[in-house]
């Protein structure tokens, strides 16, 4: 078992994380992690409830002279986004992650750290296991495949939660308490492979663009970043146009909610044209490197011989594939005109994977208005359709729309400012939480989302900040004693 982070405070929260680190949890498969939590609360003599999912709930009683007190839920999920880089060697489903410390930051070597959720599970769990820290009835909410479309809170039981106060560590900036996110949903589309034999006096070449930042669709959708698919994307349409070259393959992301850091495609190159597409390689390189300097200072485009494929993709079909790619809307579509600086709503080209007979491309659109929800829905539809697609739509999950009047949100503020000697930010965010579905499925439940500074997520550059981790466990601990009567 690693021992990196057992120096750091809150001593109980770090080892809970590094722990948390050593158990594989990949979205849909948090059978080991669900495992260790539940052996968790047998040795410590909590009682523990699952759905018919296996979302699991642990509940402790309050502690004496806190029986008056209204109940409080801390709710996190379980599973976490597996991001590697390509030149990594990691296995999600069974390594456990190499955590190591960088001044300030807990991060992982090469890969995504699971601080989200994990530092807020940890959180909830040291809160469960300390025996000196006044506090209400207490219920731990782990939640299971939030990361790949909030599974665990759709299909979440009606009789888990009995609390009267739920409070989600699944926020990233310890400035704010979010009251409010946007609602998602997924389109995707699949264009069949129609395929036409190899022709002869051509080579083949793998194109790649790596070196870029990704990161979170929700989070750092708005700050510029890159999209590896579209800027492969724009360099294949406009070279197919002009070149006869044939088209092979494309692949890139591989998270619906991560902006694709990383694209390759491979393609046939005629051999006289091979010195004009080696120009056009160095060309476009330094139009994206120009083009991104601030966001992208690692961008990398380059092309190196492949391996001869025993096929090729049509060329009418080809040219409609990145028609399509190429008209696809990413990114931010409207700001929100009544709070300054909130993306109101976006959309995201996460996914491209070429199959044995298709291609298959994933999206996702957030916004915090259900009708522009829609719209931008009908934008991504209508560009994959023109290609050729077949499009599906997923029945997405609702926003968490804000109570400025909750009572928990209002004492929150007061304990924040006497512990942190500042006022916090209150926010909606872009990203998707899962308060909006739980709080369907249990209406009146009072909601509050907050967390340490987490950067970077979804890529291998996340990160959690110490010192933030134990200014948010000491405003808990405070929080806990000032949990409103009944």
């Amino acid at each position: 078992m690693s021992n990196v982070l057992s120096n750091l405070k809150p001593e109980l929260v770090w080892k809970y994380f590094e722990e948390i680190t050593q158990v594989p949890h990949p979205s849909k498969k948090e059978e080991k992690i669900r495992e260790y939590m539940i052996n968790w609360a047998k040795s410590l003599g909590l009682k523990y409830k699952t759905d018919s999912l296996g979302n699991l709930v642990i509940k402790k009683p309050a502690t004496p002279e806190m029986e008056n007190r209204k109940s409080v839920c801390i709710q996190g999920h379980l599973d976490m986004v597996c991001e590697k880089n390509s030149d990594v060697e990691f296995d999600f489903d069974n390594d456990p992650l190499k955590v190591y410390i960088d001044g300030d930051w807990v991060k992982a070597e090469g890969t995504t750290l699971g601080a989200d959720n994990g530092i807020g599970i940890a959180m909830g769990m040291a809160l469960m296991a300390s025996n000196d820290i006044q506090h209400p009835a207490l219920e731990l909410l782990c939640t299971l495949d939030e990361e790949t479309g909030l599974t665990g809170a759709i299909q979440l039981g009606t009789d888990l939660v009995t609390a009267d106060i739920l409070i989600n560590l699944d926020s990233e900036d310890e400035d704010a308490f979010t009251i409010g996110c946007a609602g998602g949903l997924n389109t995707s589309g699949i264009f069949k492979y129609e395929a036409e034999e190899v022709p002869s006096n051509h080579t083949p070449f793998k194109l790649s663009i790596k070196g870029l930042r990704g990161g979170h669709s929700g989070i750092e959708i708005h700050d510029g970043r890159a999209n590896a698919a579209k800027l492969l994307s724009r360099f294949l349409w406009n070279t197919i146009r002009t070149m006869p070259i044939k088209f092979v393959s494309f692949n890139s992301g591989n998270k619906h909610n991560a902006i694709p850091r990383e694209a390759f495609a491979t393609v046939l190159v005629p051999n006289e044209k091979i010195d004009e597409f080696n120009e056009l390689i160095a060309q476009y390189k330094a139009i994206f490197k120009k083009e991104y300097t601030t966001k992208e200072p690692n961008l990398d485009f380059f092309c190196e011989k492949a391996e001869m494929p025993n096929r090729i993709l049509k060329s009418e079909l080809a040219y409609k594939v990145l028609s399509s790619f190429v008209a696809m809307p990413h990114g931010v579509i409207r700001m929100s005109p009544d709070i300054a600086g909130l993306v109101q709503t976006s959309t995201n080209l996460a996914i491209v994977e070429t199959r044995e007979n298709e291609i298959f491309v994933l999206t996702s659109q957030r916004s915090s208005v259900e009708s522009e929800k829609r719209f931008v829905e009908n934008m991504v539809y209508a560009a994959l359709e023109l290609g050729g697609a077949t499009v599906a739509t997923g029945d997405g999950y609702p926003a968490w729309e804000p109570n400025v009047n909750s009572e928990i949100l209002n004492v929150a503020k007061q304990v924040y400012k006497n512990v942190l000697g500042k006022e916090p930010k209150i926010e909606a965010i872009h990203a998707g939480l899962e308060c909006g579905l739980i709080g369907e499925k249990y209406p009146g439940i009072d909601m509050l989302s907050c967390g340490p500074n987490l950067r970077d997520v979804h890529s291998p550059d996340e990160r959690v900040s110490i010192s933030s981790v134990q200014r948010i466990w000491n405003f808990l601990i405070e929080l806990m004693k000032n949990i409103p009567q009944k």
